[in-house]
């Protein structure tokens, strides 16, 4: 008998304070979570918050290595935000990160006597470098109408693979005592450090001007106007003459690019060489981030530190908690889980039934044909 005296109301329009607030209201239904995880755990949840949520940004370097993991995050994100706006799901950023991360690491293994130049072709490398891998899925899905989904996600696997074998075979380091790696990088084929203490380098600049270009180019531009229309009322930019196609390439192409940025960022910055494990899931962590950020540059850049939090409160988990290392994807996943549940909000409500109607209701489906008599 469905007597449950609460339902949801569909809202005339979709709510904007909602659209903000799923945000938060996931964020803080983690958190619930984390509190219930670490005490069914036996651990104080208060000492475990600090560790996980405190300790790793209360000093200088602890806040550099935030804003550090933060940007192939942002990168990724912006990328992908701005394809999800226009119904392009582009889920396979990681793979076009590593792309872009082998492209600007053969510049400077291969091409010698760059001098200054040698980071800005290495960034542009890499960047034409995820183009180029993500153009495979947009000529897939043009010409073929293939899903984009099942492509990206597809070549993600294969990028991993040809790192493996570079790094395995022809790219390994003969002096790196056997180990997958590639030689490392020159001192001008690394990225300026922003100060002297910390490990964070130019491309979180490089990522904060770009998130400032992304909210121009679709708020500003009829190009991010055209995608928007398309991925609000796709039979609209139809009927007004907006090729799907040129969406579709548009939209993966600046994915690719951006994510192939962030990884030739990774290797040219922290890392300094080529190596199996470059991305610890930067590109997937950065749908979560895309959609926590509701797709809009400003939120993404927020969202972005929350989850470079969660990677550094993982870290911290594993060493002073003997937590597994999947705690940090237990914490994404409950957010993304917590975020899916709070969009619901958006266009429904939910409001407490008259008496009348759950009486009258229940008696339908305890007495349907009497009802109908």
């Amino acid at each position: 008998m469905n007597n449950w005296p609460w339902r949801l109301e569909r809202r005339a329009e979709p709510s904007i304070a909602m659209k903000f607030a799923s945000p938060l209201i996931a964020a803080v239904a983690m958190l619930v979570t984390g509190f219930i995880l670490f005490s069914a755990l036996g651990l104080s949840p208060l000492s475990a918050f600090r560790t996980f949520f405190i300790e790793p940004v209360a000093s200088t370097y602890g806040f550099g290595e935030l804003l550090l993991k933060s940007t192939p995050l942002m990168l990724c994100a912006l990328g992908l935000s701005i394809g999800f706006r226009a119904n392009v799901w582009n889920i396979g950023a990681e793979g076009q990160l590593i792309v872009g991360a082998l492209a600007g690491g053969a510049i400077a293994l291969f091409v010698d006597g760059l001098g200054g130049f040698a980071i800005p072709l290495m960034l542009l490398a890499g960047i034409l470098g995820g183009m180029a891998w993500a153009a495979i899925a947009a000529f897939l899905r043009t010409r073929f109408h293939t899903s984009e989904i099942l492509v990206t996600l597809m070549l993600v696997y294969i990028a991993q693979l040809l790192l493996s074998y570079f790094v395995h075979g022809p790219w390994r380091d003969p002096a790196g005592f056997n180990f997958p790696q590639s030689q490392s990088f020159d001192e001008n084929e690394l990225l300026p450090l922003l100060a002297e203490t910390v490990r964070v380098n130019i491309a979180f600049l490089i990522a904060l001007a770009l998130a400032g270009v992304a909210w121009f180019f679709v708020s500003r531009t009829f190009a991010g106007y055209r995608m928007r229309v398309a991925g609000l009322a796709p039979a609209a930019a139809a009927y007004a003459g907006y090729g799907e196609k040129r969406n579709i390439w548009l939209a993966l192409l600046i994915g690719g690019g951006m994510a192939g940025l962030a990884g030739v960022s990774e290797v040219a910055g922290p890392i300094g060489l080529l190596s199996p494990d470059i991305s610890p899931g930067y590109g997937f962590a950065a749908i979560i981030v895309a959609f926590v950020g509701r797709l809009h540059p400003i939120g993404v850049v927020l969202a972005s530190l929350l989850m470079s939090l969660l990677y550094l409160g993982g870290e911290a988990a594993q060493i002073d908690l003997q937590l597994p290392a999947s705690v940090t994807g237990l914490f994404q996943g409950v957010l993304l889980f917590y975020l899916l549940a709070a969009d619901l909000l958006i266009t429904y409500r939910i409001r407490r039934a008259r008496p009348d109607v759950v009486a009258a209701e229940a008696i339908k489906v305890d007495n349907p044909v009497n009802v109908q008599t």
